[in-house]
């Protein structure tokens, strides 16, 4: 028996043949490879962008309405504080319905339950269902819908039916990063606040959600970078190409999508180039959104 486990245990250990070692270091270099060439395209494609779009960044493009007839006075405005507020909009509706659902399928809901195991999975595949489906959804129930409140409802596009088809877009998603950070969370701390007397709500709104509040707070800044660049939802829901007006929460909107879109579609080779300085204008945007994220869970990651 000890020549046997001596035997297997020199098996365990024995070094990597050299054809081991050759696949091993063929696969990491096809990896690099991989990862150098998606690097090569992004920097040719920044490149370009910021060539064609920097000579247009002014605090006149930033506050400027968009025009068809003058081109080089054109701006963004509309577009920018229509992205905003769409984000705005759409953060209230997705956190506090996103962390309330993870919060029941995580520590209220009983797994043996069968509406309990299909709202689990209805939510897996909501998360890979494609925007242009949320555009379709939007348009028949919120734009077309039986409601009729701040403009819902009424056949009209209106900035609050497009915060909430991106609400719906992004919703899965916060739920399941939700429901990850909440998992994350050690069950001791829980059965200590539950053995110090604590009721169970109490002791998620004391010890749970503060512990989770990082990966929370990260999930849903990402899920937002997501919307703010989605088009397809928006197209459907009847937001504006070229809006010489500040968007309202029952009225027309624009936003910074669309604005390229639309510019990209031009004939004449100015709009490209306004299509470009758009574009910079949202990929600082989104590169701010990120960085609050990492700040966000480096400032509040907890070590369990």
């Amino acid at each position: 028996m000890a020549v046997a486990e001596t035997d297997i245990a020199r098996k365990v250990v024995q070094r990597a043949s050299s054809g081991e070692r050759s696949r091993d270091l063929l696969f990491r270099s096809s990896l690099m490879l991989c990862l150098f060439i998606a690097v090569i395209f992004l920097g040719v494609l920044l490149v370009d962008v910021a060539a064609d779009g920097v000579g247009f960044l002014s605090l006149e493009f930033l506050t400027s309405f968009p025009s068809r007839i003058d081109p080089q006075s054109s701006g963004i405005q509309s577009a920018l504080l229509g992205t905003l507020y769409l984000m705005g909009l759409c953060a209230l509706f997705i956190v506090p319905i996103g962390v309330a659902s993870a919060v029941y399928l995580e520590e209220y809901a009983d797994n043996e339950r069968w509406y309990n195991r299909l709202i689990e999975v209805n939510i897996q595949n909501l998360a890979s269902v494609p925007s242009v489906v949320y555009g379709i959804l939007g348009l028949a129930f919120i734009v077309r819908g039986p409601i009729d409140i701040f403009g819902l409802g009424v056949g009209q596009p209106t900035l609050l039916a497009g915060a909430l088809t991106l609400g719906l877009l992004v919703l899965p998603v916060v739920i399941i990063v939700s429901r990850e950070a909440i998992r994350a969370v050690p069950p001791s701390i829980r059965e200590g606040s539950l053995a110090l007397g604590a009721t169970q709500w109490q002791t998620i709104w004391k010890q749970v959600l503060p512990g989770a509040l990082p990966g929370v707070a990260t999930g849903v800044i990402l899920a937002l970078s997501r919307a703010i660049g989605e088009t397809a939802p928006l197209i459907l829901v009847g937001a504006a190409a070229f809006q010489r007006f500040n968007p309202t929460l029952d009225g027309q909107f624009s936003a910074l999508p669309i604005q390229i879109f639309n510019n990209v579609g031009e004939p004449a080779g100015v709009f490209r180039d306004l299509a470009a300085a758009t574009i910079i204008v949202l990929l600082v945007i989104l590169l701010l959104m990120n960085s609050a994220a990492i700040m966000l869970r480096n400032r509040y990651e907890q070590k369990w």
